[in-house]
């Protein structure tokens, strides 16, 4: 009997704690003070000011962003909390213009060292960056000191999803020292010719999903930096864009391996190249392993499966020396569409650190040109070939 009523007690305290969990309130910061603060104001201090006591609650909060466009000048807002936070973006933040004054440097909005953050809302940051695109600096130099519309740097169980980031004047989404965060449902538009504009770069990150996202820019869609580990990409629409890239890899001293990627079920639209893996000759060393691309459809895309490790743009490099990253482990598999260069299968290899554990499954792509024959070419690499082979498979030559 003792036995029986303990159980009983026990089951009703469960209940009632789950039925206090379900009930608990969290705790709203409205950054216009409950309307107070009107759209077209500029909400820096306010949003500060509504994240600072949102993180400071020791309950779940939300910070609101309502619907309107309302000026930021740019903000960093910090953990770790004391409780689940989620932003609740449902209106647009529009950073500064060309003139503007940013208060972050090359950062417009920062989330840093928060874990179980939430970001939704279906609002959108507005970078503002059409009228720097190719002014501060030349098309073909990389412009480090414009602000990147979104990083996420520490941010740790957190999902972002139902946002958009519109015209960054540098990379839209930097994701840095990040574990088991989820980007779904994210929007991302930029102008083709809108230079330095990645969507998403993932550097020294774990456990980072990319899923059912729309990604329009003049960069690479998503792009993998050094550090890079259990990375999934799945159900994401990419063009126009450079594509799906992992690197360039080995510019820098003590980069950490890349390993353990999966990209699935993609599809790429008139983008300059389709899936590729990029390092630098002459490069310091490295590792990229563990690299798959299956269920991909390429519809106009240029040079749709990809190696290359001879990536040496604006010459800033020695392209006789070969590269010294190993790449092993690579899976290209189901990859079907169209190509816009006759030349649709590229692996480049270095000459001093061949590519090993390279398989070729079901490869099937139709040239869109008029003119030539669709082809494939192969350099210190001999790829494990199965199924369909179009083009051909190829043949591998060595440096």
């Amino acid at each position: 009997m003792g036995l029986k009523l303990s159980n009983f007690v026990i089951a009703a305290l469960l209940l009632l704690v789950s039925s206090n969990i379900a009930n608990a309130q969290i705790v709203l910061f409205d950054v216009t003070e409950n309307g107070t603060i009107l759209p077209q104001s500029d909400i820096t201090d306010a949003l500060l000011k509504a994240w600072n006591n949102a993180c400071a609650s020791t309950i779940p909060s939300k910070v609101v962003v309502p619907k309107g466009i309302f000026k930021l000048s740019g903000a960093t807002l910090e953990g770790p909390c004391n409780a689940p936070i989620e932003f609740d973006l449902q209106g647009i933040l529009q950073a500064p213009p060309e003139d503007g004054n940013f208060t972050g440097g090359d950062t417009w909005v920062a989330f840093e060292y928060v874990d179980l953050l939430t970001i939704s809302g279906g609002g959108i940051f507005d970078g503002q960056g059409k009228p720097t695109w190719g002014k501060d600096c030349a098309n073909d130099e990389y412009c480090g000191d414009l602000p990147i519309n979104i990083r996420f740097n520490y941010v740790t169980n957190s999902i972002i999803q139902e946002i958009t980031s519109l015209d960054s004047k540098q990379f839209h989404i930097n994701v840095l020292g990040c574990q088991n965060v989820t980007f779904q449902h994210v929007k991302i538009i930029a102008a083709e010719n809108s230079p330095h504009t990645d969507g998403i770069h993932i550097g020294r990150s774990t456990d980072i999903k990319v899923l059912d996202s729309n990604i329009q820019t003049g960069d690479d869609c998503i792009s993998l930096g050094d550090g890079s580990k259990q990375i999934t990409i799945a159900k994401v629409t990419c063009g126009p864009g450079h594509g799906i890239s992992i690197g360039s890899l080995g510019k820098y001293l003590n980069e950490e391996a890349v390993k353990g990627v999966d990209v699935k079920s993609c599809t790429l639209k008139n983008t300059q190249n389709g899936v590729r893996i990029k390092t630098w000759p002459d490069s310091q060393e490295g590792k990229a392993s563990d690299l798959h691309f299956e269920d991909i459809i390429m519809e106009n895309v240029g040079n749709p499966v990809m190696i290359d490790q001879e990536y040496c743009p604006w010459n800033q490099c020695v392209s006789q020396l070969p590269s010294r990253v190993q790449i092993s482990g690579v899976r290209f598999k189901n990859i079907r569409g169209t190509s816009s260069t006759a030349l649709a299968v590229k692996l480049v290899c270095s000459g001093g650190l061949p590519c090993q554990d390279v398989e070729m499954t079901d490869i099937d792509l139709k040239y869109s040109g008029d003119e030539g024959q669709i082809t494939s070419e192969c350099k210190n690499v001999k790829p494990t070939v199965s199924g369909i082979q179009n083009p051909p498979a190829c043949v591998t030559t060595a440096s």
